[in-house]
Order: structure tokens, then C-alpha cells, then sequence
């Protein structure tokens, strides 16, 4: 692994970090439910990276999460934050036509 791998993976886990400690000082705050979704998507994606962090330095073996040569963890993790974007951007849809 290179040096500019190591910097581009720790840059984009000290900038998620801080978006993750900020959305939890958020979540302890507010109690709306689209709110609350983006903190959770956003926590995702510290995991994302983290998962990330943890097969590039070799400390998690990623077959281990790939049944039939799938890669579920990299799919799941990839994919959560998104999820959970999506869903909040549903509830404020629905908010918005609701009244």
C-alpha cells in the first residue's frame, strides 16, 4: 500500500469523524425522525471506513464477510449511509406533503 493511499484513507477518516461526533452531539438534541436518519447514515459511513481501514492494513479478512464470492461487507457497508440518506429524504417528502 502506498503513501498516498495511507493519506487519501486517514484524511477521509479524520473528516468522517468529525461529521460522526458532530451528527451524535446533534442526535442528542433532536428528536425528529429525518434528523435521526442522517446521523445514523452518516455513523454509517464512519463504519464504511473504518471496514475499509481495517482490510487495507490487513487486520480484517474480508472473505471472511464474502459467501459465494460476494462481497457483502463492502456492499453493506458501501450502501448503508446511502439507505439511510434516502429514507430521511422520504420522511421530509412525506412531511412536506402531509401538511
Amino acid at each position: 500500500m502506498g503513501t498516498g493511499t495511507i493519506v487519501y484513507l486517514v484524511s477521509r477518516l479524520l473528516v468522517v469523524a468529525l461529521a460522526a461526533f458532530l451528527a451524535i452531539v446533534l442526535w442528542s438534541r433532536t428528536r425528529d425522525l429525518a434528523w435521526m436518519l442522517i446521523v445514523i447514515g452518516t455513523i454509517a459511513s464512519y463504519a464504511d471506513i473504518l471496514f475499509d481501514l481495517l482490510v487495507q492494513f490487513g487486520l480484517l479478512d474480508e472473505a471472511g464477510f464474502s459467501p459465494f464470492g460476494i462481497p457483502l461487507g463492502r456492499i453493506l457497508f458501501a450502501n448503508l449511509p446511502y439507505l439511510f440518506f434516502a429514507a430521511a429524504f422520504v420522511v421530509m417528502i412525506l412531511r412536506k406533503r402531509v401538511r
